[in-house]
């Protein structure tokens, strides 16, 4: 086994191509996928008197000795020997002697790697999964803890109309939600069973790939042995709804950069979560949102790079699909840190409700509901529009603010003005949107209830 797979060659493959072509570095992370398939493969090929009982049990315990060896540090890998597989084959070997070497009866690596990732995508969508119900709970929880609290909602990063922050920080609930209706999906998926498919034919022993896929926790068997063992899709699934999360943790991130700035200073991030500057004692950074929202584009490039390499590949296996593993590799890690951390930041945030709604009310944001209020008077909105345009035109010529005008001034714009329009408040906006999925503060507070129940499985 020093010299994997080099019978029918004539030299030794170059140190060279060898560094260029092994894959341990990386793909030694799948260790635990590996051992766990490699066993199942083993009690299934005894059940089915492909390979004596005593090898099997010989199998199994050196499988399990060796995954020991890896987790306290003791394993030594070998360049030479390519990839976590022949690794794993070769140390099982030099263990138990011939019997190691009946392992890979029935089975090659095309469909062994296939099975390897699958499981570390499985294990992987569960794990992300987890933590963005866990940035939902923060949300959730801060919103409950401010749901009296107004802002001013933005279009074209100007001020629109006055919403309840809870409404705001719920549309990332709602964002959130879907990324988990994706990876839900992926995973479906992801849980088909390749092995048996050997390298591209399926494999001439009475094998039993059910047993395997049960002991594997598979809900089903891949049904085209071509197809089982050049599939990525998953990958691409789980990178693609892993771009798409980390696109909307993105935009979280830029809302908390500017939310935390002195010129909105709507929110105070907690000393844990930030940073200073190596030059300016007074500054106070967020560059845990300014990191996520860079390692986004991070992610997008592991997808864009797994699509390129997948797009010219004929039927079925080629070695261009062994970059399928450091994308996947770091798209897991970067996605799931980031979640936690935001988890943890999204948890510590102080809103600054005085500032907050005072800015609800500002900029001339109540211009849309005296629009309404001409509407309801019998004026079409069309005109109502045009008139409350000239009227806050006239406000900011005369550095007023709309309740700064007193009622003969609205009335130069429209007879159906009445002392009854300076009712119009933060507060009579927020309550007149109580529509289902409106920010009047009634809607809300059943949002903030159904969100609840979402996370609680109800």
């Amino acid at each position: 086994m020093n010299k994997p797979l080099r019978d029918r060659f004539g030299k030794d493959l170059s140190k060279l191509a060898k560094d260029y072509t092994a894959s341990v570095p990386f793909d030694k992370r799948l260790y635990r996928h590996d051992i766990a398939g490699s066993i199942a493969h083993a009690r299934m090929l005894w059940k089915q008197g492909i390979i004596p009982e005593k090898d099997a049990e010989l199998i199994i315990m050196g499988l399990t000795s060796i995954r020991e060896e890896i987790e306290r540090g003791a394993f030594q890998f070998k360049q030479e020997l390519e990839d976590i597989h022949m690794n794993i084959e070769a140390r099982l070997i030099e263990k138990i002697g011939e019997a190691g070497a009946m392992l890979h009866t029935a089975r090659s690596r095309n469909d062994q790697v296939a099975l390897d990732m699958r499981l570390f995508t499985k294990e992987a969508i569960s794990e992300t999964i987890a933590r963005l119900k866990g940035l939902q709970h923060a949300l959730v929880d801060l919103a409950e803890a401010n749901k009296g609290v107004s802002m001013p909602g933005y279009t074209h990063l100007q001020r629109a109309q006055p919403v309840l922050l809870a409404h705001h920080l719920l549309a990332y609930f709602e964002m959130f939600q879907r990324d988990i209706e994706r990876f839900q999906q992926c995973l479906e998926r992801t849980d088909v069973m390749p092995l048996g498919s050997g390298a591209l034919a399926g494999v001439p022993y009475p094998i039993d790939r059910s047993q395997v896929a049960k002991e594997l926790g598979f809900s089903t068997v891949s049904t085209n042995s071509i197809d089982a063992v050049s599939d990525r899709d998953f990958v691409l699934e789980y990178e693609a709804a892993a771009s798409i999360a980390m696109m909307h943790i993105s935009r979280l991130a830029e809302e908390i950069v500017l939310w935390s700035t002195a010129e909105f200073g709507f929110i105070e991030i907690d000393d844990a979560c930030a940073t200073g500057s190596s030059i300016m004692p007074q500054k106070k950074n967020p560059d845990v949102a300014e990191l996520a929202r860079g390692k986004a584009g991070r992610v997008y490039g592991h997808l864009i790079a797994m699509l390129t390499t997948m797009k010219g590949l004929p039927l079925s296996y080629n070695r261009d699909m062994q970059e399928d593993k450091e994308g996947l590799f770091d798209t897991v890690d970067t996605l799931n840190s980031t979640l936690e951390v935001f988890a943890a930041m999204i948890g510590s945030l102080r809103v600054k409700g005085e500032r907050t709604h005072q800015a609800a009310g500002e900029s001339y944001s109540l211009a849309t509901d005296l629009a309404d209020y001409l509407v309801k008077k019998g004026i079409p909105f069309r005109q109502a529009h045009a008139i409350v345009g000239r009227l806050v035109r006239h406000a900011i010529e005369n550095k007023k603010t709309l309740s700064e005008l007193d009622i003969t001034e609205f009335k130069k714009f429209s007879p159906k003005f009445d002392e009854d329009v300076k009712s119009i408040t933060v507060e009579s906006s927020l309550i007149a949107r109580s529509v289902p999925g409106g920010t009047a503060p009634e809607q809300v507070h059943k949002a903030l209830a159904a969100a609840r129940r979402t996370l609680d499985g109800k």
